[in-house]
């Protein structure tokens, strides 16, 4: 039994994210922090010299971590009652009694976890972000594939000042491109500390005085982990950089759920079908149904993505005094909105995949909008100094259904140069599409 669809249904669809977020994960990273730094304090002559041999060893036992070190960990948690001891007294078993003393050395467990975090979020971030990119990629080639394609626009849902569909999925691909979770941003950070009890490094002085544990701890960090050295905190690391990468998270899920409603409204209207794919059933009753799933289900794992997002960010940069324990059990929870980040992505670059245009559905469309063209009169009118040019083109149209005829007619009568009224009579809905191409050729 599951208690989560992400570890039911969906859990062939999220599996790249399963090492990374797992209990399992986060054991794996611990184990990985408290061998790397066991080794550096030795490299350090702190801690007993280790052999080359003896550092493969002990590489080995994170490199090769699987479910049998994870259940051995799970044993000694289950005495101990606390997961980061239980990393420490497993190392324990795997080398010398002499080097015992120096695992976990001066760490309290938020620079184990501090760190374990920060590598599991950069990791994660590497799986949803190339997807990101892939999403954002193909709505560019979209972009400039159908540049010229035009399409009638709908403002407050009626027919408004046509566009081209290129143009419209370009505001969507640009919009991905802000996104400051993008790798080529590198506007976010992994921060991590590695400091002590409450952030001073007072055991490590008490040890070794004449030892520079700042300059150690940012090595360690920095070098050793690649993450972001943070040398201000409490005992733990504030998380700040955590809810600026959960807030992004947010953003972009806004800006899909933007895309799939947009999408999911085009199909309806006709202007894309959908491939279809043999086996797949639309409805469990009506048999000619193909339906816009794949946008249906990208946009409800946004929404999930969003709340946990949001609830996340808003939560971990707040601690009492030096330290409580409410980011220990919120921070558990980044699989989930990594899940379901990575599952509606998923959806929506299978949607995308399956939408065929019907550029006769949109022809048909703009053909029967004629009245869209009577912004363009107003506008010539007011050139030529009519003062009354929008109200004589509200009177003339307004709840009215008008023909391109009429609206000619109505041109040939104001009174507007002759040069005007020729370009005017050559407008028709599908060709007063302002300069679309020209944004898709100047900003892709």
């Amino acid at each position: 039994m599951f208690l989560s669809p992400l570890d039911g249904r969906y859990r062939n669809r999220v599996e790249a994210l399963l090492p990374i977020f797992s209990e399992y994960g986060l054991a794996r990273y611990r184990t990985q922090v408290e061998v790397e730094w066991l080794i550096f304090l030795s490299e350090k002559n702190i801690a007993p010299p280790l052999s080359a041999q003896q550092i493969g060893a002990l590489k080995s036992v994170y490199e090769n971590f699987d479910e049998i070190s994870f259940q051995a960990i799970k044993a000694i948690e289950a005495t101990t009652n606390h997961d980061v001891k239980a990393v420490e007294m497993f190392l324990q078993r795997t080398c010398e009694t002499r080097f015992h003393p120096f695992i976990h050395f001066g760490c309290t467990s938020e620079d184990i976890n501090s760190t374990s975090y920060a590598l599991m979020l950069k990791d994660g971030h590497q799986v949803i972000t190339d997807m990101l990119d892939a999403i954002s990629v193909d709505l560019k080639q979209k972009s400039i594939a159908w540049k010229a394609v035009p399409m009638l626009s709908r403002t407050h849902g009626q027919t408004a000042t046509p566009t081209t569909l290129g143009k419209e999925f370009l505001v969507f691909a640009r919009r991905l491109e802000s996104l400051l979770i993008l790798p080529e941003s590198q506007a976010i950070l992994f921060s991590a500390k590695f400091s002590g009890a409450t952030g001073n490094w007072a055991a490590h002085l008490a040890a070794y005085p004449d030892q520079p544990w700042m300059e150690f701890s940012e090595e360690f960090v920095s070098e050793r982990l690649g993450l972001t050295w943070n040398p201000v905190t409490t005992q733990i690391e504030p998380h700040d950089e955590q809810a600026l990468l959960l807030n992004e998270i947010s953003r972009s899920a806004t800006i899909l759920i933007d895309l799939c409603r947009d999408v999911w409204s085009y199909i309806s209207l006709g202007y894309f079908g959908q491939s279809v794919v043999k086996g797949e059933v639309g409805s469990s009753t009506m048999p000619h149904k193909v339906n816009p799933i794949d946008f249906e289900n990208c946009e409800g794992n946004m929404k999930l993505t969003r709340g946990l997002a949001r609830t996340l960010s808003d939560e971990l940069p707040v601690s009492r005094f030096q330290r409580d324990l409410t980011d220990s059990t919120i921070q558990r929870n980044f699989g989930l909105v990594f899940g379901h980040f990575q599952l509606g992505l998923k959806s929506l670059a299978k949607g995308l995949a399956k939408i065929e245009l019907k550029e006769k559905k949109l022809l048909e469309d703009l053909q029967g909008a004629p009245e869209v063209l009577t912004e363009a009169v107003q506008m010539v009118m007011r050139k030529h100094g009519h003062t009354d040019a929008y109200d004589q083109l509200k009177a003339f149209s307004r709840g009215h259904a008008l023909s391109l005829e009429q609206v000619h007619a109505f041109v040939e009568q104001i009174d507007i140069s002759v040069e005007d009224k020729g370009r005017l009579k050559q407008l028709s809905a599908a060709t007063y599409t302002g300069l679309s191409e020209v944004i898709v050729d100047t900003f892709t």
